[in-house]
């Protein structure tokens, strides 16, 4: 018979014939071999919840900015690898580990390569390391410790995921990780114990039942808390996301403004986005284009009809909710506006390093507080070349090398927004502080009165006598330009109507005037004209702004999605030493466009609310708004009344709290009368000899003598014998064996009689089951 250690020198494989190798490969085989995982069921799981993280960064990188599509390699390999490990889990396999090893250091050197690369975003470099490491590491996975490293692996990718998606396609695969999460940390935890792990339902009892109670009430304690956890300002990430490099045309126009919707100069009737001739024309009557915005353009006109079709055209991430903002004109022409300082020469271009992806913006100096708010874009459908930005920006994090800022304050690309295009802003958000901006002077300067009081003079003194009459009718003097502003756009929304069927202009007629003496409103964008050349024409400045609205916030990706149809125009106002503020005329919009509060910590939440309400019928989301507001102000009432009580001396103090505990007291009982109201309920609903071994189960525990879950009922009957009298206990008894009778050898039991035998156990009750 040979010596063990001849038969571990037999075993060392012929090419470490070296003396130094083989005593290291001696050594290693006499350490004590690890304990392998024999749960087939939990290994299973873990593999299914690293696919599932695989997949959900596949699926979340095709919603955002690029396509990964390495599920398509790494999900075959990783499972053919945890099929491997789980043959060879009792083996050293000290080459393959070897080989793991350096394969990983291979990724982890690509890894940085492509960190360089994509230093815009370094999300998917990070998730493509994480998956090859996974893809290796699946080839040896032994042990427990060695799945639960799996395990989190795959929690990271699911969270990246979480970072990269744009859209509810991921929440699928969000509820199947958690869905396959559940059991797994319930086999861990029995593997932990030492309890077998084979043949059970998914551990602990958790039958399907309970399983989909468990995940439900899971899912609902994650969405209330996710809801209800305040967002505080400590807690905000900074992230600037940025697609890879644009490179730039040979020749950049800094004054052409490329828009899909306009027809471009020299295309024969047909622009760069496929439109029609006459659509979205410049001047005279004409037909607006159904995908394009018209505002968007160096000069545009308002004689235009027609309607939009919906479609999405942008996602947003940001902290604060805002109007985004793409552009101002400041000279109008009676149908339409233009930007009269629109030249190459007057358009001013901004460069950015080689090294940085960040632009550093011009941006005004107020007196006003601001708060520094972070927006990520990402263009779903084909745009203009002009940047939505939260006004007023800072810093830009662009594709491009260059870009251009006009007198107005608008951002423009060397390109178009294609789709997938993704860019971040930092903008400076001032506080629209009313008592502030009543504060600021009259007199605009010079400068400011040149371009922005600028009228026709045909209409200069006939707007001026229909504002001042307007004015007139305040319930009180209005002294400052914030105050008559405020006035005036309220007016307008609450005096004029959105006409859909308002016919063209005629060639010599007057936007404004029509809208306020003849066709009582006009289309959406005519409401802020109409304010914009009424503050002119009383000494107010004020341009036209185009942009996107807010769009609808989803609460469970973070995005506002914005449409194209959410593209409006609104009214900016100049505060000479605080800046420019937007006023909203149009119907049904608010008067004040959403911004920056003082407290957005349970924002969320509010959110949330509106986005509901966003799919209720109207008439139901007023009158549940109504609903919310009685609640408050029942609430308020109420503890209004209890601080009045507890201010008016001993007599007061004790009163309330008399009606505090008399508000308890009838609280229980509600309470109370609740919970016996849903137990006739349930008892009702079961079979009669259930129902009646149930009630005797329940006066029992209530007496101190609880039936354990491991005793059969004639158990806890012979228990009962030695704690109850002789007539008690043979009820006891009588009743647990006609139970066992029916419930498992399908015997009628006599209901009279265990009525009678319950009567007698319960002596304060009626004894009806």
């Amino acid at each position: 018979m040979s010596s063990p250690l001849h038969q571990r020198q037999s075993s060392t494989p012929a090419l470490l014939n070296l003396p130094v190798l083989k005593q290291i490969w001696l050594r290693l085989e006499e350490q004590p071999r690890p304990e392998p995982e024999d749960s087939l069921l939990l290994r299973i799981l873990v593999q299914a919840l690293v696919t599932v993280g695989i997949l959900a960064t596949d699926l979340a990188a095709a919603d955002s900015v690029d396509t990964l599509r390495i599920s398509l390699w790494a999900v075959p390999v990783s499972a053919l690898g945890a099929t491997w490990s789980w043959y060879q889990r009792r083996k050293r396999n000290i080459p393959v580990k070897f080989c793991i090893a350096i394969a990983m250091l291979i990724a982890l050197g690509v890894f940085f390569v492509r960190l360089w690369g994509e230093r815009n975003d370094t999300r998917l470099a990070l998730a493509t390391l994480l998956i090859h490491l996974q893809v290796f590491h699946s080839f040896d996975l032994p042990r427990r410790k060695d799945l639960g490293y799996s395990v989190v692996i795959g929690l990271i990718l699911l969270g990246v995921a979480a970072t990269l998606s744009q859209t509810l396609t991921f929440a699928p695969l969000l509820l199947l990780f958690l869905a396959i999460a559940i059991p797994v940390l319930v086999l861990d935890y029995r593997s932990r114990l030492g309890l077998p792990t084979q043949g059970v339902h998914l551990g602990l009892g958790l039958t399907s039942k309970r399983f989909g109670q468990f995940l439900a009430i899971v899912l609902s304690l994650g969405l209330v808390i996710f809801l209800m956890m305040p967002r505080l300002p400590g807690y905000q990430l900074r992230s600037f996301p940025v697609s890879a490099p644009i490179p730039l045309p040979q020749q950049y126009n800094s004054s052409t403004i490329i828009n899909p919707g306009y027809v471009q100069e020299g295309n024969n009737g047909t622009g760069s986005g496929g439109s029609a001739s006459g659509l979205n024309s410049a001047a005279g009557p004409g037909e607006l284009n159904k995908d394009f915005y018209y505002g968007f353009n160096s000069k545009i006109n308002q004689n235009l009809r027609g309607t939009m079709t919906p479609r999405v055209v942008m996602r947003v991430r940001s902290q604060a909710p805002g109007f985004w903002r793409v552009l101002a004109f400041d000279r109008y022409t009676g149908q339409g506006w233009e930007i009269s300082r629109n030249a190459e020469e007057q358009v001013e271009k901004l460069e950015r390093p080689e090294w940085s992806f960040r632009f550093s913006l011009p941006w005004s100096v107020t007196l006003n507080r601001t708060k520094e708010v972070i927006q990520t874009y990402t263009v779903v459908s084909d745009l203009p070349n002009l940047i939505p930005v939260l006004y007023e920006p800072k810093e830009l994090y662009f594709p491009t090398n260059v870009v251009a800022m006009d007198k107005e304050g608008g951002l423009r690309s060397p390109v178009s927004l294609s789709e997938g295009l993704t860019y971040t802003v930092v903008s400076e958000v001032p506080y629209r502080d009313r008592t502030r901006l009543n504060q600021a002077p009259v007199r605009p300067p010079a400068s400011i009165g040149t371009y922005y009081l600028q009228l026709p003079s045909r209409v200069t003194e006939p707007l001026r006598q229909q504002t001042e009459a307007i004015l007139a009718r305040a319930p009180k003097p209005l002294t400052t330009p914030y105050e008559k502003a405020l006035y005036l756009a309220q007016y307008l929304k609450q005096n004029y109507k959105i006409q859909p069927d308002l016919p063209f202009f005629e060639p010599n007629e007057d936007l404004a005037l029509a809208f306020l003496t003849q066709y009582n409103g006009g289309y959406p964008d005519h409401f802020a004209t109409t304010l914009t050349v009424m503050l002119r024409s009383i000494g107010i400045p004020a341009r036209l702004v185009m942009g996107f609205g807010a769009g609808r916030f989803n609460p469970f990706t973070g995005f506002y999605v914005v449409r194209n149809v959410d593209a409006h125009a609104m009214t900016e106002v100049y505060f000479h030493k605080y800046g420019w503020f937007t006023f909203d005329p149009i119907p049904g919009h608010e008067l004040l466009p959403a911004s920056i509060e003082e407290s957005s910590s349970f924002g969320v939440l509010q959110q949330f609310w509106n986005w509901v309400a966003g799919w209720l019928p109207s008439p139901l989301t007023g009158w549940l708004n109504q609903l919310f507001e009685q609640i408050a102000a029942g609430l308020g009432w109420g503890l209004m009344a209890l601080t009045a009580f507890f201010s008016q001396g001993w007599v007061g103090m004790l009163f309330g709290i008399g009606l505090i505990t008399g508000l308890a007291f009838l609280g229980w009982l509600g309470w109370s009368a609740w919970q016996a109201w849903r137990y006739r309920r349930w008892l009702a609903k079961l079979p009669p000899m259930e129902a009646i071994y149930q009630q005797m189960l329940q006066y029992l525990a209530q007496q101190g003598l609880q039936k354990q879950a491991a005793q059969t009922p004639l158990e806890y009957a012979a228990d009962c014998r030695t704690r109850y009298p002789n007539e008690q206990a043979k009820a006891i008894n009588e009743i647990s064996q006609a139970y066992v009778h029916w419930r498992y050898g399908g015997q009628r039991p006599n209901l009279t009689e265990l009525k009678e035998l319950l009567g007698r156990l319960q002596p304060s009750r009626s004894g009806k089951p």
